[in-house]
């Protein structure tokens, strides 16, 4: 699994030209599942970034979590974050899950994510979509298998 976690002032996503997810302070996730993951796993991911303290506390200190500043999240499902360039210039995505899997893990993490935070927002699964933001800092943290 990987997330890959921005700091934003706010984020949107669009599919065909719709918002389908908005959000203002808080987290734009990345999120990619490989073809080992499990809900185990997601769930020591999710622990893990809504823990993390990346918003300044009154003395500017990169101290409090999402929770602590009433942040919100905006969760898109990314599989070619396990691109591998390692052989010619096509990358390869072997290693991302099997679609159905990916799926089914992306929406348990929404639905873990929802049961701690207020407002969860999410992209389509499997679609084009168009994400803009306004990343704070900037500030961005890479989480994955290094984390277990």
């Amino acid at each position: 699994m990987k997330f890959v976690i921005q700091r934003v002032s706010h984020a949107s996503v669009t599919v065909e030209g719709e918002t389908v997810g908005e959000i203002q302070q808080g987290f734009l996730v990345l999120i990619g599942v490989g073809e080992e993951d499990t809900e185990a796993i997601a769930d020591k991911f999710v622990r893990k970034m809504l823990g993390l303290r990346i918003f300044p506390d009154a003395e500017g200190k990169t101290n409090l979590s999402l929770k602590d500043v009433g942040g919100q999240l905006l969760l898109i499902s990314q599989f070619t974050l396990y691109a591998d360039c390692k052989k010619g210039n096509r990358p390869s995505f072997i290693r991302a899950g099997d679609p159905g899997k990916a799926e089914g893990l992306y929406e348990y993490i929404v639905d873990k994510c929802r049961a701690e935070i207020p407002v969860v927002e999410k992209g389509c699964f499997g679609a084009h979509m168009k994400v803009q933001l306004e990343n704070d800092g900037p500030f961005t943290i890479i989480l994955d298998e290094t984390i277990l």
